[in-house]
């Protein structure tokens, strides 16, 4: 599959509509299952995250089932024909976005941030932490932790963007989605990768705070990667690779 600047549908959308198509076609029998994630991301010549967004979309249309750590399944019922919901910017590709903009907020704000603002982000990770304790559902305290370091930058246009970001988190059906099922196995705001963030910015160190924000969401990328597995065999193989680097870490010692 290939790509061009001025194709406006998504690539997880294209995936989705060209799977819809094989199983109205017959392709893909009710109550199949489809080819493993792997086999999917090499037929249509995309990433696995994209695949995994196009699986999830397929879901919220009724057409597919995803059984985590099995697979992913023709519904046993056909649905009826209906518009293609519209179902916006995923959480891989939003979270990259936020990985690159909020890296260089985070740098700006170490560099001017206020002991008032360092102040406030202490009390907003100890929110962060109750809220992780009560196992509260959302993300509200989190998203304050963002904003406010965003606006300790002084630049009206950061804390708009990073606000907007924050905002396709719930806009978005697609994002919405794989955030809850994100959730429910588990996933919750990092709270020692925060506490990394507010150490780099009271050190007022534009580097470290950098590295330590881009640090943090390149950690939601890797949970969100986990939260929506959805291949049995690509659990175990991550397992196995898991128990050799710890092989070979403890061999060193």
């Amino acid at each position: 599959m290939t790509t061009s600047t001025a194709e406006t549908r998504k690539l997880y959308q294209r995936v989705a509509t060209l799977i819809a198509d094989a199983i109205r076609d017959g392709q893909y029998l009710p109550g199949g299952r489809l080819p493993s994630e792997r086999d999917l991301a090499e037929d249509y010549k995309v990433s696995r995250p994209t695949v995994r967004e196009a699986m999830i979309a397929l879901e919220i249309r009724g057409l597919v089932e995803v059984r985590h750590g099995s697979g992913v399944y023709v519904t046993d019922t056909p649905q009826p024909e209906a518009p293609v919901p519209e179902l916006d910017i995923g959480a891989f590709e939003l979270t990259e976005a936020r990985r690159l903009i909020e890296g260089e907020t985070c740098a700006l704000a170490a560099t001017i941030i206020t002991d008032q603002e360092l102040a406030e982000l202490a009390v907003i990770l100890d929110d962060m932490v109750l809220e992780n304790t009560r196992d509260v559902l959302g993300d509200l305290a989190d998203r304050r932790f963002h904003v406010a370091i965003a606006r300790a930058t002084q630049n009206s246009a950061l804390v708009t963007v990073v606000e907007n970001l924050w905002d396709l988190r719930y806009k978005s059906p697609l994002c919405r989605a794989m955030l809850q099922r994100a959730r429910q196995v588990g996933v919750r705001p990092l709270i020692d990768d925060h506490r990394d963030i507010l150490l780099a910015l009271t050190a007022r160190d534009a580097q470290a705070a950098r590295s330590a924000m881009r640090g943090h969401l390149g950690k939601v990328i890797e949970d969100l990667l986990t939260a929506t597995e959805i291949d049995a065999l690509e659990q175990a193989r991550s397992k196995v690779a898991a128990r050799r680097h710890e092989m070979a870490r403890r061999s060193m010692i």
